[in-house]
């Protein structure tokens, strides 16, 4: 130990210039010499550890320990790190323990060997490694995906992806790493949010995009995407952090809420949402907000009963309980509307429950009715007018010769037989009383309207004759809608329709306007189709197609039907005639002979084509004729 103190002074010069802590210790293991940075690492005085046994500087639960290694190292006998991959502790004066990390490097000195100890307190980088674990641990367990590239290297590429991007993209991270995150668009690069994130990386700053991604596998998802800088000390961009997240299931069912937003604000039905309480409308769509005349700005402010003048608060509350007290699921009625001009309307009203957040709704369908109005009314008058025309042509028919006593034989027949079914069902009716008897009430109403349509295309049918013949039948033309005209015809003959019978509309007939006798192109239409559901069987389909060509709109209606046998096709369109397999069936043997009329005298022909038991198809052509 004297030899040591011999060049003590030398030793402090050279100790004191480094910034790790040194101890010197002889072979007995007694400190010699120790620097100013070991003294304050230790917490003990200048020179106050020379002499001390090197034990005082280690917890005692390593002391064993620390002299076997102290036994191996003199061994060997070379510089190395002291107890190399293990952890190492040292012992402060106040008796704590902290860790350090040791260099061992023996030397000589006068024959005597010694062991340069140097010492370091690696407390704070333990703190930073324990950061750094519990950091990387918080990134492999976090749900959404996380990406690090570098941005100091050419085309940004990926050095770090976590485990839930790995199970986001189906890539594992021996496939992403050295890559640019491009990879998972695909071919599918022409994206608003592609050109947001090249922009961003350009300018160095952050941005927040969603895009169409691909799985390994292909599959489509949809990626919210973060990207934000991270700088060094001297403020570069050293990298970009990117935080994904699969937002696939929120985009469908963003779009399919959007899709049922535009259907309920496109909708030309009246559609109303509003309060069970306070009755204040919520929300009103377009078409509400069109046949009203009412913003919804407007609509906000009023409830259900500023509309509907027929209702006090206390019969529109006592329609609604059964929706709210979950006795019904549905409520149907009709009243009328006023709009905010004081016009009315008929309209047909569906109320069902419905709940926002807390709060008990009522979702209002609202029917424009005033068509179907219109028409009963004009059908009720026409029905009148008919009847009386009617009681005129059978005390005329009393002076016809022996062929109009004949027809009107035949006449009587045809009338007896619908009659009869309406005054049955007529009595009926009164029979059935009780609420839930309705569907008993509905057959024979059935039966009752379609004996009144098929009446009254028989008084068409003989009107028509009768001016046809006196030369008393005025052709007048006019601009109308096709699609009205064919809808009010197939109305009509949906009336008479058997069990499983159905008529198919024509499809590109919509906004058509021909010019022609509106009149007689319902009434050719309506004959046509009244014999195809007449002399066809149930659960067949009888169809209507319309041709539209630069001179002339051509009608085919097709049955499948009894058809006509091919030795009486050459009569079928004779007055009277009616072929021997529709004999015991309703008709008087003069539709198709009135149609055949009608349609040459307004420049037109009627065709038609028949195999028997398989049906027949009629075809009509009509001229367009110029307007005035």
């Amino acid at each position: 130990m004297r030899v040591f103190e011999k060049n003590s002074n030398i030793f402090r010069l050279l100790s004191e210039a480094v910034s790790e802590g040194i101890v010197v210790v002889n072979e007995e293991q007694q400190i010699v010499a120790a620097n100013m940075r070991a003294n304050d690492m230790f917490g003990y005085a200048d020179e106050e550890l020379v002499g001390k046994p090197l034990d005082i500087l280690i917890p005692k639960t390593y002391r064993k320990v620390h002299k076997k290694h102290v036994k191996d190292f003199y061994l060997k006998h070379e510089n190395r790190r002291m107890a190399e991959g293990r952890s190492l502790y040292g012992l402060r004066k106040n008796g704590k323990q902290f860790p350090l990390e040791v260099g061992l490097n023996p030397f000589s000195l006068y024959g005597h060997t010694y062991v340069l100890a140097l010492v370091i307190d690696i407390t704070e980088r333990r703190k930073i490694q324990k950061n750094q674990k519990i950091k990387t641990a918080a990134l492999e367990a976090a749900l959404n995906g996380i990406t690090i590239t570098d941005a100091l290297q050419a085309d940004n590429p990926i050095i770090y992806a976590n485990t839930a991007f790995e199970k986001i993209t189906g890539y594992p991270t021996a496939e992403i790493l050295g890559k640019n995150c491009r990879f998972l668009q695909a071919k599918d690069r022409d994206q608003v949010g592609v050109s947001d994130i090249r922009n961003a990386l350009k300018q160095g700053k952050g941005c927040h995009v969603q895009l169409r991604n691909y799985k390994k596998d292909g599959t489509l998802f949809w990626n919210e995407v973060s990207i934000n800088p991270i700088t060094d000390e001297t403020g570069r961009i050293t990298h970009f952090v990117g935080i994904q997240n699969d937002i696939t299931e929120r985009k469908m069912a963003e779009q399919k809420i959007g899709h049922l937003a535009r259907i309920f604000d496109e909708s030309l039905n009246e559609i109303y949402v509003f309060d069970a309480d306070t009755l204040r409308f919520v929300n009103t769509n377009y078409g509400a907000q069109k046949n009203t005349g009412y913003a919804l700005a407007e609509c906000r402010k009023m409830t259900p009963l500023d509309l509907k003048p027929e209702f006090t608060e206390a019969k529109f509350r006592k329609l609604m309980a059964p929706l709210l007290n979950g006795s019904e699921g549905k409520v149907d009625f009709e009243t009328v509307h006023r709009r905010k001009d004081g016009s009315t309307y008929p309209v047909e009203v569906h109320m069902q429950p419905s709940t926002l957040d807390d709060r008990r709704m009522i979702v209002a369908i609202i029917l424009d009715i005033s068509d179907r109005k219109n028409y009963t009314q004009k059908l009720e008058k026409t029905v009148e007018q008919r009847t009386e025309q009617l009681k005129k042509a059978l005390e005329t028919e009393k002076e016809l010769n022996e062929l109009k006593t004949k027809f009107l034989s035949l006449v009587s027949h045809e009338f007896k037989t619908p009659l009869s079914g309406i005054l049955t069902s007529a009595t009926l009716v009164g029979k059935y009383p009780k609420e839930d008897q309705q569907e008993k009430r509905d057959k024979h109403l059935k039966t009752i309207i379609g004996g009144v349509h098929h009446l009254t295309s028989i008084l068409d049918d003989f009107l028509s004759m009768e001016r046809m013949e006196k030369g008393k039948e005025v052709y007048r033309y006019s601009e109308f809608s096709l699609s009205k005209l064919v809808n009010e015809v197939i109305y009509n003959a949906n009336m008479l329709l058997k069990g499983g019978q159905r008529i198919n509309y024509p499809q590109n007939i919509d906004d058509v306007t021909i010019h022609q006798d509106e009149k007689i192109t319902s009434l050719v239409l309506t004959n046509l189709l009244n014999n195809a559901v007449k002399y066809s069987p149930e659960d067949t389909e009888i169809d209507l197609k319309v041709d539209l060509l630069a001179d002339k709109t051509v009608f085919h209606i097709k049955d499948q039907g009894i058809g006509i046998p091919k030795k009486d096709q050459k009569h079928i369109f004779d007055r009277y005639f009616r072929a021997e397999n529709v004999l015991t069936t309703q008709g008087t043997g003069i539709g198709l002979n009135i149609v055949k009329a009608h349609v040459e005298n307004l420049g037109g022909n009627v065709s038609f084509t028949s195999i028997q038991h398989k049906g027949s198809t009629f075809t009509v052509e009509l001229p367009l004729k110029k307007g005035p």
